[in-house]
């Protein structure tokens, strides 16, 4: 076994796995209507059901078949955002229709990685690597309008907005440590939200906007490696009352994107088995 899907509920502190595979599968989204859930293996998309029988289908995302583990789904189901690089050799953020279709190109500069939608589903956030700077984007769907939220203020990366569109959360290595911040969604009062010896990744603020669930690396750990042992911590939207709910053998693709319930008491994560 190489990949184990499962679901914990932060009111029971109950664990359960939904389905396991020897393949690798990566950062599961939880669908709005809570039906199925949507993880990349193999370079595309794949649903798994929720509801009855588990069943696994592939999504139809055209020329797009090498994308990567930061994808998501817009508010109202509508529409999947995808990060691929068969087109430029380079990750860039598309958006196709849900029930699959032919991608729709949305970075041109590149490489970009996908990471959060607004919750008003009119903007989305994610990494852009521009002259080797990681930094924080924005873009308007419609318009197609880049906004830098970070300016290279240490490696910047990981950005998922709060519920209620105030906030975007983030990892930075601003202070030399991979640790979690938050900024506003024009680039503005930047706040410092964990200050812990490990390598903080991947905030994602709960859809009712009372907790932050994040991974944490050994603090020697450089960047955001698979197949190490990290720990899965909670906390208040501020910073409040940090706990570790669990440690797992994981990391990378362990939970890289949104991945909250929507009803914000459970969330989805990628637990991994050591090959060979």
């Amino acid at each position: 076994m190489r990949s184990s899907v499962e679901i914990f509920n932060i009111r029971t502190r109950e664990d359960r796995i939904v389905w396991q595979t020897e393949k690798l599968f990566e950062a599961p989204n939880w669908s709005p209507d809570g039906q199925h859930l949507l993880l990349n293996g193999d370079g595309v998309l794949y649903r798994l059901s929720l509801a009855g029988d588990i069943s696994v289908d592939k999504v139809d995302t055209g020329f797009a078949v090498q994308c990567n583990n930061d994808h998501g789904i817009s508010p109202d189901g509508s529409l999947y955002a995808i990060s691929d690089k068969v087109e430029f050799g380079k990750s860039a953020i598309y958006v196709l229709p849900s029930i699959g279709g032919a991608p729709k190109l949305m970075t041109r500069n590149l490489p970009s990685y996908w990471h959060g939608w607004a919750p008003d589903g009119k903007s989305f956030a994610y990494c852009g690597i521009r002259d080797q700077v990681f930094d924080i984007y924005a873009m308007d769907i419609e318009t197609g309008t880049e906004t830098r939220l970070t300016h290279g203020e240490g490696r910047n990366d990981g950005p998922d907005y709060s519920p209620d569109g105030q906030w975007i959360y983030f990892n930075s290595s601003r202070t030399g440590q991979m640790q979690i911040w938050r900024v506003r969604p024009d680039g503005s009062g930047v706040e410092r939200i964990t200050d812990s010896p490990y390598g903080d990744w991947f905030p994602h603020p709960s859809p009712k906007g009372d907790k932050v669930v994040f991974i944490s690396y050994d603090g020697d750990v450089f960047d955001h490696p698979r197949d190490l042992d990290v720990r899965v911590r909670l906390m208040d939207p501020d910073g409040g009352n940090v706990e570790t709910l669990f440690d797992l053998f994981g990391g990378q693709g362990t939970m890289n994107s949104p991945n909250w319930s929507p009803n914000g008491d459970e969330f989805a994560y990628v637990r991994y088995f050591p090959v060979g």
